[in-house]
């Protein structure tokens, strides 16, 4: 049975609904979770769909999400002509297995690579699965080359790491050893990241743009420090960089932070192409530094699609729109392309985060000045509403900001979120503005007496967690 969004029941209220789609027509009874008796006129099936869908909120103005919502009308054509191609039949269409691997080589060549090898994914969760994989495999090939047990492998990685490592930990057995956050620290540290190592320990995450509150993690700190630990304990530990964000921010807004191949410990590293690097979801690909980072006995070999094929990857059968759309925006912007577009959205989180804090009632975590992300919290000394609330009443106008509470230890901090993605405008975050500026004054208040009574709570849900 498939999981249901808590806030979405299962079954609807009820089992058929009599609608009218296409209005000049009859109506009919479409039932909700069964598969009709018969067929459907395709303008009333699609009608049916397109009016349903219009309750969801408006992907432009939703600031929770990381992934691209909007491309140009070309790259969206390019897509269309290849939404029936299989990306895995390598054979049957060669060409876009070509444009795949030449994006392994751009990539590799912008994270300063030159033997590298990877390969297209379906998002940045299944190429860090990929890499914890290879990471474990050679931990497991070098303790059993010396005679060593295989027992006990684990990660090192701040709390803050998204849930696809946590998953990987899960299903592969891997102990998964969360450096928490404390105090104003919300990410790891080179510092604590090898007080969790061991013989044992298959590699340390560092993470190119929290998704708690957009910081960079220090990767190039992180690596010394594991230097540090081989010189003097002898324990090897390759460090893997999960840059979902950064990794398509960092080359063209920070070209001077070492953080990526140039540092000799880093092994692999992972991107969303439907982040920041602009595609509709979901693609993601994976680097790893040459072919010695990707043990041989991982990568399996098929020949019933009609030549002999490589696979390294956890789904087989892929869409091969995305990836060509990603080979577009490579050849459309280039480095100079790339460099304006994440320098705009740098530049508009910044000053909007200049401006939220500038309203007095909010206090930021941080600004935008490196991922175009920032999280803020409510300024000590508002009380009578929280976080969740600020979220609620900013939905009532169309606009999607995340409020949630930070991980283990600082569990007490209950944060909004805004992801600054191409497509969001100094136009778009001055209307922002005027929403909080709309909303604040009836939040403030929301808990003085008027007219001799108390006013009506706007907490709801969540928002009593504030």
């Amino acid at each position: 049975m498939p999981l249901a969004h808590p806030s979405h029941p299962q079954d609807g209220p009820r089992e058929n609904v009599s609608v009218n789609p296409v209005f000049t027509r009859e109506p009919v009874t479409i039932p909700r979770g069964r598969l009709p008796e018969g067929e459907l006129d395709h303008e009333t099936a699609y009608q049916v769909v397109h009016d349903e869908l219009m309750l969801d909120g408006n992907a432009r103005l939703n600031l929770a999400t990381f992934v691209t919502t909007w491309m140009e009308p070309t790259a969206r054509d390019l897509m269309a002509e290849c939404f029936d191609k299989n990306m895995i039949d390598k054979d049957e269409y060669p060409r876009t297995a070509d444009l795949e691997q030449r994006c392994v080589k751009m990539l590799a060549d912008l994270w300063h690579a030159e033997d590298a090898v990877g390969c297209s994914t379906t998002g940045s969760s299944e190429a860090c699965m990929l890499a914890g994989l290879a990471l474990k495999r050679r931990w497991q090939h070098r303790r059993r080359a010396a005679g060593l047990s295989t027992d006990r492998p684990n990660l090192v990685m701040g709390i803050n790491v998204q849930v696809c490592w946590e998953k990987f930990a899960n299903y592969w057995d891997v102990e998964a050893r969360l450096v928490p956050m404390d105090g104003d620290r919300f990410h790891l540290t080179a510092e604590e990241a090898v007080k969790y190592c061991d013989e044992n320990t298959i590699g340390v995450v560092a993470i190119l743009g929290s998704t708690f509150d957009g910081s960079y993690e220090p990767v190039a700190e992180i690596c010394a420090a594991l230097d540090r630990l081989h010189a003097e304990r002898g324990w090897d530990i390759p460090v893997h960089v999960d840059g979902a964000s950064g990794a398509m921010i960092a080359p063209f807004c920070d070209p001077d932070l070492d953080w990526d191949f140039r540092l000799p410990r880093v092994a692999s590293i992972n991107t969303s192409g439907h982040k920041y690097g602009l595609v509709y979801p979901g693609v993601g690909w994976i680097v790893w530094r040459d072919a010695e980072a990707l043990p041989e006995d991982l990568v399996f070999r098929v020949n019933y699609l009609g030549g002999e094929m490589p696979t390294f990857a956890l789904n087989f059968s892929r869409p091969g729109s995305q990836v060509v759309a990603q080979y577009y925006n490579f050849l459309r912007l280039g480095r100079a392309g790339y460099t304006r577009v994440q320098q705009y959205c740098r530049e508009v989180a910044v000053s909007l985060a200049e401006r939220i804090a500038a309203l007095g009632p909010f206090r930021l975590l941080t600004d935008g000045r490196q991922l175009p992300v920032f999280a803020f919290t409510l300024a000590e000394g508002e009380t009578g509403y929280s976080v969740f609330d600020v979220s609620a009443a900013l939905r009532e106008q169309g606009w999607l900001v995340p409020a949630y509470t930070f991980p283990a230890h600082r569990e007490d901090l209950a944060v909004l979120r805004i992801v600054v993605r191409n497509g969001f405008s100094h136009d778009l975050a001055d209307l922002l503005v005027d929403a909080l500026e709309r909303v604040l004054p009836r939040l403030r208040n929301q808990d003085k007496p008027q007219h001799g009574k108390e006013s009506a709570s706007f907490s709801h849900g969540a928002g009593e967690r504030g």
